[in-house]
C-alpha cells in the first residue's frame, strides 16, 4: 500500500512470517506441488504487502483464505495443464521432519499415497478435505475461506471424507518398520542383490515412475515383485557416477534420494503393508525435485 510507513513494513513481514510454514503446508496439500507452492505463498505475500494490516483481525484467517482461493484457482489450470502429461504423473517430494508428536492426520495428508487419492476430487472438495481434516479448520471458517455456504461446507466435506475414505489404502504407519524395509531396500540395490530386493517386496508390489518424458523412467506402471525387483535393479546400475544414494524423510515417512553433487536426481517413496513393500514411487522428473534438494 503506496505511502505507508516503512516503520511499519517489519510488523508487516514479521505477521507473514509467522504464518508462512502454515500457508506452504496448505497450498501444497491442495495442489501437490511444491513450486506451485511456492507460488502461492508469493502472491498471498504480495496481497498482503498491498493491505493495511491493521485493519485485520485475524491475520491466519484472512492469510490462510487468500492462500486457499489462490491454490484452488492454480489447481484447476493445473489439472488442464496435467492432461498432456508425459507418462504418469506423481505429486513432488518433500523434505518433512521427523516428529512422533505431529498430528497423525496431518503427517499422514502429505504421503504420496495421499497426495494421489487427493488428485480423484474436485479442487474445492480437496480443499475443505485438507483445511478440516489435516488442519482442524471448522466448517463455518472454512466456508468463509472457499467462499461457500457452512451448510455447503459440511456437504462438501462429508463427499471429501467418503471418497478418501473408500479409495485410499491403509498403509504400514510404523516408522522404525518402515526405515527398516527402506534401508533394505536401499542395501539391495547398491549391492545389485536380486534375491535381498525381492524379499522386502511385496506379491503384488507396483512402481510408479514419474520422468516427465526427461528422463528414462518407464511410462506405464510395473506389476508383480520379480518384474519390479529387476527393473530397480536395472535402474539402480544406470545412476549417475559419483553420485550418492541416501534415506531422508520424505513426504512423511523414510524415503531414498539421490544426490549428484547438491542437485537430487531422483526421489523414491515407499508404503507398506505388514512390513513389506506394496507401492514405490519414484519421480525423477528433475522439474518436479526442488522440494527435496539440499
Amino acid at each position: 500500500m503506496h505511502g505507508r510507513p516503512e516503520a511499519h513494513q517489519p510488523a508487516v513481514e514479521r505477521a507473514f512470517t509467522e504464518h508462512r510454514s502454515l500457508l506452504h503446508a496448505v497450498a501444497y496439500r491442495v495442489l501437490g506441488s511444491v513450486t506451485e507452492a511456492e507460488d502461492v505463498v508469493q502472491d498471498a505475500w504480495l496481497r498482503w504487502s498491498r493491505i493495511d494490516v491493521a485493519t485485520v483481525a485475524d491475520a491466519e484467517g484472512y492469510l490462510v483464505r487468500v492462500a486457499t482461493r489462490l491454490a484452488i484457482d492454480r489447481l484447476r489450470s493445473a489439472r488442464v495443464r496435467r492432461e498432456s502429461y508425459v507418462g504418469s504423473w506423481l505429486p513432488e517430494p518433500i523434505l518433512t521432519d521427523v516428529d512422533a508428536a505431529q498430528n497423525a492426520l496431518l503427517k499422514e495428508s502429505v504421503s504420496t499415497a495421499m497426495l494421489l487419492v487427493l488428485e480423484t476430487l474436485s479442487p474445492v472438495e480437496r480443499a475443505v478435505f485438507v483445511l478440516s481434516e489435516a488442519f482442524g479448520y471448522g466448517h463455518h471458517e472454512i466456508a468463509h475461506f472457499v467462499g461457500r455456504k457452512h451448510a455447503t461446507v459440511r456437504q462438501i466435506a462429508l463427499r471429501a471424507r467418503k471418497a478418501v475414505e473408500t479409495r485410499h489404502r491403509r498403509y504400514d504407519t510404523d516408522q522404525a518398520t518402515r526405515r527398516q524395509a527402506t534401508e533394505r531396500f536401499l542395501a539391495a540395490c547398491l549391492g545389485g542383490d536380486l534375491k535381498a530386493l525381492m524379499e522386502v517386496l511385496a506379491p503384488d508390489v507396483t512402481m510408479v515412475s514419474d520422468g516427465g518424458g526427461l528422463t528414462g523412467a518407464p511410462r506405464t506402471a510395473i506389476h508383480g515383485r520379480e518384474r519390479v525387483a529387476r527393473a530397480v535393479v536395472v535402474l539402480s546400475a544406470q545412476r549417475p557416477h559419483g553420485s550418492r544414494a541416501q534415506v531422508f524423510q520424505v513426504n512423511g515417512g523414510p524415503g531414498i534420494i539421490i544426490h549428484a553433487g547438491r542437485r537430487p536426481v531422483l526421489a523414491v517413496t515407499f508404503h507398506l503393508v505388514e512390513g513389506t513393500i506394496e507401492a514405490i514411487h519414484v519421480v525423477s522428473n528433475p522439474e518436479k525435485l526442488t522440494g527435496v534438494a539440499l
